[in-house]
């Protein structure tokens, strides 16, 4: 069985081979749901592992699925995310994106080639019969966008029972704030409810020289947008975490023609499902605004991924595995920020907790999540890969108590 000294030499042993598979996937990236390419090459690779049971399509054509398995024993999931985003990359690199207007501008490049890592050691381990279990290997598509049911990926995956009877799950993400050496940790929820919002004003419209003899919908807007805006500041309690965000206005034909109804567009984060609901509720509030004004409206919402709840004791287990094997590195603690995580469906279903990894640039100059010239160092991959190896031979080398874990109150 592998020490830490020895599953360091593995990890080190195979960083290159990492790094170019990373290399590989950033130069050919591919949007949610259209990780064809993708999905073939992980597939592909994980078959060349012995005792590596594959399945590819399971609740989205494009994922795939490795199964290491060994007697009766925990089941533990590991997911990484395929695609990348709608981004022109900026980066003068060899490995610079080679499709325009697509990009690994997210670190799922990272994720999945960390993710082949682990699974190649594990392989490697699972055939000396000494611990067992099942690890479930899961490339999961569609993580950055939905597609026309409003759906990402994780939960087509759920429901394909990709995840049924799993004893907890993990994942990893790339983190430019925080240097290389530095892991970032929090119990609870930990990334927040992603909910999207349309709604119009309408009113009679007019000529612009005679607003008295119509209703302006752009004017009633104007008034609605402040009320909005005030949700947060006095609506919501100042410890707790809420966003509401117009990204879009759309009204009008002409400077002298006042519109019929004007249109708007924005985002709703929240981390509880209280202030979920709470921030729904008064964003319709707010528009009623409208009819006191002469005109009307209406609102659609769209509920998308949950919030990302990390479980204490599955963050404990990461912990203590980073502990053992880097004594020397940063553990911070807090949470990782109002953006969404699919991963979110998961840590509803399960124990589960995502670790957010750090990767910022040996320069110091910042290389932002979803921006042009996001990028890595490299050095992360193999820590990345060691982190997830660890904490799976402690699950099934049985040095935890998994009686502790539950889907309730641990999390708490």
């Amino acid at each position: 069985m592998l020490q830490n000294g020895q599953l360091i030499e593995q990890v080190n042993k195979r960083f290159n081979q990492i790094v170019t598979w990373r290399r590989y996937f950033h130069q050919y990236p591919e949007l949610s749901f259209m990780e064809f390419g993708t999905s073939k090459f992980v597939a592909e690779n994980l078959q060349t592992i012995k005792g590596m049971k594959v399945e590819k399509g399971l609740g989205v054509e494009t994922s795939v699925v490795g199964t290491l398995k060994n007697g009766h024993g925990p089941t533990i999931a590991l997911r990484a995310d395929l695609d990348a985003l709608p981004i022109s990359e900026q980066n003068q690199t060899e490995y610079a994106s080679k499709v325009d207007g697509v990009m690994h501008a997210c670190g799922h490049d990272a994720h999945t080639s960390i993710l082949l890592g682990v699974a190649h050691i594990l392989g490697e381990i699972f055939q000396q019969k000494e611990i067992f279990g099942t690890v479930k290997f899961i490339f999961q598509p569609g993580e950055e966008s939905t597609d026309d049911k409003g759906l990402s990926g994780a939960p087509y995956m759920i429901e394909a029972g990709v995840y049924d009877e799993v004893d907890m799950a993990m994942a990893l993400h790339m983190c430019p704030w925080l240097p290389v050496g530095a892991i970032q940790l929090n119990d609870g929820y930990s990334m927040a409810n992603v909910d999207e919002f349309k709604g119009k004003i309408f009113g009679t419209g007019g000529h612009g020289a005679y607003p008295d003899l119509g209703t302006d919908p752009i004017w009633i807007l104007s008034t609605v947008m402040q009320s909005i805006y005030g949700i947060i500041s006095r609506r919501v309690s100042a410890l707790d975490a809420g966003v509401i965000s117009v990204g879009k206005i759309n009204g009008g034909t002409a400077n002298n023609v006042i519109p019929s109804e004007v249109t708007f567009e924005g985002t709703i984060r929240s981390y509880t499902p209280e202030v979920r609901e709470l921030l729904a509720e008064e964003l319709k509030r707010a528009l009623s605004i409208s009819e006191t004004m002469g005109g009307s409206y209406s609102l659609q919402i769209q509920n998308g991924e949950p919030a990302l709840k990390n479980h204490s004791f599955v963050n404990r287990l990461i912990e203590r595995s980073i502990r053992e094997i880097f004594p020397e590195f940063t553990i911070m603690n807090g949470k990782f920020g109002m953006g969404g995580e699919d991963f979110g469906y998961v840590s509803q279903k399960l124990p589960s907790s995502m670790f957010f990894l750090g990767c910022a640039s040996k320069n110091g100059v910042k290389k932002d999540l979803h921006t042009p010239t996001f990028d890595i160092d490299e050095r992360c991959l193999s820590i990345g890969t060691a982190i997830l190896t660890k904490s799976v031979l402690k699950v099934l080398r049985k040095d935890v108590n998994l009686s502790q874990l539950t889907i309730g109150g641990a999390t708490e």
